[in-house]
């Protein structure tokens, strides 16, 4: 009888494993149903943006009179979200206060607007990035596909970073760095395990889908290594010119972080009507080009029809340049505080290439693997995303360099502080000797907190 009693739990734990795992595989291949498609289409949104922004940049190189046209386009970018796009001038902001606190969703309008706008913006000469693009074509196609399925808020949340993840993934071609960022760039000190999978299936498949229309990356490449038999981590003298650098990486990810922000509340004071905030821009991006006498510093910065010009690439080459990443950082910093639409990200890979190509210089050290650590550390401060930043180094310069690159980006992000390019980004864990704030603080809240000094 007891025997007989035994068999029948056991029987019945049999049932209920297999009925979990039914349940599990069940939920599985729903969840693919719905990120597949939704991760195909923002690969081929991406690619199709990638493509739109060359032909852009090509045409710009070879029509320089465009540059003229800066200003009235950034009137028209204005009109086009004062009449359509109030909703969607958030940006990556609101995808992700969406995500925090699920509402209202991501309008799909969202994705032709901010197509349109960065690729007008680079067409005539603003120096601006992509990945806010990527994010926002992502988030908002997420949110129209979590609408169609009818998805609870949880739903919604994880297809909304699934959507950040695809994005992402797609447009630099890091798959594994695009679906931490996704789960990262949330709140500090907090990654959101819960959609660890879904954003990695969609950061994939949105990446695969762009290599498969024919895009290709940017490679860049260190050609520094050790000593033969010697590994990076035997180099204390070198891990620690690396934190050192870390150190400076972060204050410029402050820096820029500080300076959009600080500039844009002031033109919005200046300027209250916004339409006319980019036509300011405009003429003084304009005004820079000639007073500086250089066209260097608008745009992507990732190439140039001049083989002296500085791009990215050339920051990984011997040279003598150090203050690119200062004429970068104000040329993108007054382009996007007064209006005009794309990203932050491609432009503090410029700024971090170039800031690392600097100080190797200054302390005797390699300069193409500095130039790598500053690309992906100053980010790393400005976003708050040192895991992503890791990962991306590693997709994109390989293994043998992870170490002091990891270095640089944690400090980075150690020293930039409760600040960052995304103000909805959320405290939840302070960083140390900084200030504490109430739990899930913004860092919008951390900014309107800090004391005014006269």
């Amino acid at each position: 009888m007891r025997a007989t009693f035994a068999n029948l739990v056991s029987s019945l734990d049999i049932a209920a494993f297999f009925r979990t795992r039914h349940d599990h595989a069940v939920s599985v291949l729903r969840w693919m149903v719905i990120l597949v498609p939704m991760a195909l289409a923002v690969g081929s949104l991406c690619a199709a943006f990638l493509w739109s922004l060359d032909v852009a940049t090509r045409t710009r190189f070879a029509h320089p009179w465009l540059l003229f046209l800066l200003p009235v386009g950034g009137l028209v970018i204005g009109l086009l979200y004062q009449w359509t796009g109030r909703s969607v001038e958030g940006g990556n902001n609101l995808i992700v206060e969406q995500i925090h606190q699920p509402g209202g969703g991501v309008p799909l309008r969202m994705a032709p607007l901010i197509f349109v706008g960065t690729v007008a913006t680079h067409l005539l000469g603003g120096s601006a990035g992509r990945e806010g693009t990527a994010v926002q074509l992502g988030g908002s196609l997420a949110s129209a596909v979590g609408r169609l399925f009818r998805l609870d808020a949880d739903g919604v949340r994880v297809l909304l970073m699934a959507g950040i993840a695809a994005g992402f993934g797609a447009v630099f071609g890091t798959p594994l760095a695009g679906a931490v960022f996704a789960l990262e760039v949330l709140a500090i000190g907090r990654v959101e395990y819960a959609a660890l999978v879904p954003c990695l299936v969609a950061a994939v498949v949105g990446d695969w889908t762009c290599h498969a229309w024919g895009i290709h990356h940017g490679a860049y490449h260190i050609g520094y290594s050790a000593l033969a038999g010697e590994a990076l981590t035997a180099q204390p003298l070198l891990l620690a010119k690396a934190a050192l650098a870390g150190v400076v990486f972060g204050l410029a990810g402050l820096l820029f972080a500080e300076a959009n922000h600080t500039l844009g509340g002031l033109f919005k004071r200046w300027i209250p009507y916004g339409p006319m905030r980019p036509f300011a821009g405009g003429m003084l991006v304009i005004a820079m080009v000639y007073v500086l006498g250089t066209r260097d510093y608008l745009g992507l910065g990732v190439w140039s029809p001049d083989p002296g010009a500085p791009t990215i690439a050339a920051f990984f080459e011997p040279s003598a340049d150090n203050w690119s990443w200062l004429l970068k950082l104000v040329f993108t910093v007054v382009t996007l505080s007064t209006g005009f639409k794309g990203g932050e990200v491609t432009p503090l890979f410029f700024i971090g290439a170039a800031l690392g190509h600097a100080l190797g210089g200054v302390l005797g050290a390699p300069v193409d693997l500095f130039a790598g650590l500053g690309f992906v550390a100053v980010f790393a401060g400005a976003a708050n995303t040192p895991l992503a930043c890791t990962l991306m180094s590693v997709e994109l310069f390989g293994a043998d360099h992870v170490v002091p690159i990891a270095i640089a980006c944690f400090v980075s992000y150690f020293c930039s502080g409760h600040s960052g390019i995304y103000l909805s980004q959320r405290i939840a864990v302070s960083k140390p000797g900084a200030r504490p704030f109430t739990p899930d603080a913004t860092l919008r809240e951390a900014r309107a907190a800090r004391p005014i000094r006269r």
